[in-house]
């Protein structure tokens, strides 16, 4: 603990000589004439959230909502042309190779500089940055399949096979810059490529992005959404269903969505005329509360798959429900809008497909601006909707190896493997899970049952173990989308039953 706490004030240090700054004040003021011994404690300060996050920033006085509390100059951004300028060799290798990403090269020269050492400009950054990552390419075929969705497992799988290839495709590259043995493997590539994939903040001109010292430290909160009008109100919604479904049908333009001129989704940017990546306060905050940065609108699983975390209330999450393969060509919807949200509702292109489907083909011409509007067909019509919709979601719950009750009760066990400190027969302790339980046995080598003392020394199954806890949460909240959506489809056909 001592040498971390004494890497991140030299690493504040180092900061403070590049210009990043807390202060409020601009370049300009006195501030900027005095030099600071942390690029930290006017507004903000490193500290430890255990249930938010982990490492974050905090706030050290009361902030107001779009107050500047952030600045890292253009001089202080890893990004792929800085590098090239500082390494005339890598420079050179990556000319050579134009059929590479721009996100490929510039997780080369990432590690390439981790390669240098403490010799390396970076190095007082590169010491801060995570030793491991648990986002989806650092799954492992066990804790892929423990996600249980198809779409989950599918994504799990594609984003290692992506990775695979992305380092063949760039060891010719490393290879010619002489890295270390150990930074040419497949596994130095994942680290490499998550931390690009985790950290990197949008610049205008490079789409792999950059990484930003100090800015990476702020931890996510997501863009909240208001589903059911602009008050919020759910039982007003109810109330008026009946005239008029379209209120839980309700899905935020685009234009609500990013408004340049609001700090909803866009907390950070590059600002061209300072030359800095500027920071704001997306809200007010308090002496000690966490300061968080939306980075965007994730799902759970995108969160998971770019950044290895999910959030334990995301009001962006979402559940999918395949159609019968006639339903699809009676909307133009894409499958990716056909979803539940988090609250249980079917979405607006779901309600709109299912809703044509109940129509009599003789009538959906005749009734089609009213289903495209987003207006209840009939009565009769709606309740044939919300059955199937509840139909579908029941059909997907039971196709799952595990109920709701179950994973809560693997989660807990999860939770007292991770403070183990005695051996503990898993097949014994869980005999509900015993296949599941047996593959994780077997992916870490901790076969007998009796895996206390294994467990403690293995960094590997420990590793193992929160990706299983990570995949477990992930299809829990899934599987609560679909009940809630059963919940919601009954109250609505209730609604309409007692009219």
């Amino acid at each position: 603990m001592e040498e971390e706490h004494a890497n991140l004030e030299n690493f504040l240090e180092w900061t403070a000589e590049l210009g990043i700054s807390d202060s409020p004040y601009s370049f300009t003021q006195s501030e900027s004439l005095t030099r600071r011994s942390s690029s930290l404690g006017l507004s903000l300060c490193v500290s430890d959230f255990p249930e938010a996050g982990g490492r974050g920033l905090a706030a050290v006085r009361d902030l107001q909502k779009g107050e500047l509390i952030l600045r890292v100059p253009k001089s202080a951004l890893m990004t792929t042309q800085r590098l090239m300028m500082e390494d005339q060799k890598l420079s050179v290798a990556v000319q050579k190779r134009p059929s590479l990403s721009s996100t490929q090269t510039l997780t080369a020269a990432l590690l390439n500089e981790v390669g240098k050492g403490k010799i390396s400009w970076w190095n007082p950054y590169i010491m801060q940055l995570p030793r491991s990552y648990d986002t989806l390419a650092s799954f492992g075929q066990f804790e892929a399949q423990s996600l249980q969705v198809d779409d989950a497992i599918w994504l799990a799988e594609k984003a290692l096979g992506k990775a695979e290839l992305e380092w063949k495709e760039a060891t010719p590259l490393m290879s010619e810059l002489k890295l270390k043995p150990q930074l040419l493997t497949l596994k130095a590539w994942r680290w490499a490529s998550a931390t690009i994939s985790s950290r990197t903040m949008h610049i205008p001109w490079d789409v792999a992005g950059c990484l930003c010292p100090v800015g990476d430290f702020f931890n996510y909160a997501a863009p909240g959404e208001e589903p059911y009008g602009s008050d919020g109100s759910r039982a007003q919604g109810i109330a008026s269903s009946l005239q008029d479904s379209s209120w839980y049908t309700r899905e935020i333009s685009d234009d609500e969505k990013f408004d340049p001129n609001s700090l909803r989704l866009m907390d950070g940017k590059y600002e061209e005329h300072v030359g800095a990546y500027c920071f704001y306060a997306r809200r007010n905050y308090r002496k000690g509360e966490q300061v968080l940065l939306s980075y965007g609108t994730y799902t759970n699983l995108e969160l998971l798959e770019h950044y290895g975390f999910l959030l334990n209330e995301n009001p962006n999450d979402k559940a999918f429900v395949a159609l019968e393969p006639g339903m699809y060509s009676l909307c133009s919807w894409p499958k990716d809008s056909l979803y539940i949200h988090k609250d249980g509702m079917p979405s607006f292109a779901l309600l709109l497909a299912v809703r044509l489907w109940a129509t009599p083909p003789n009538h959906r011409k005749s009734i089609g601006h009213l289903v495209y509007s987003g207006t209840q067909v009939s009565a009769e019509n709606e309740v044939i909707v919300m059955k199937w919709i509840a139909k579908e979601c029941d059909v997907l719950l039971k196709s799952f190896p595990t109920s709701v009750e179950q994973d809560m009760l693997l989660l807990s066990t999860i939770d007292k493997l991770q403070d183990l400190h005695t051996p503990m027969n898993l097949e014994k302790e869980l005999p509900a899970f015993r296949g599941e339980v047996c593959a994780f046995l077997s992916s870490n080598e901790l076969q007998g049952g009796r895996i206390g003392a294994k467990l403690l020394v293995s960094k590997k199954a420990r590793k193992s173990l929160y990706r299983w806890k990570l995949a477990v949460q992930w299809r829990l909240k899934y599987k609560k989308i679909l009940l809630d959506c059963i919940s919601q489809c009954s109250e609505i056909i209730n609604n309409i039953s007692s009219y």
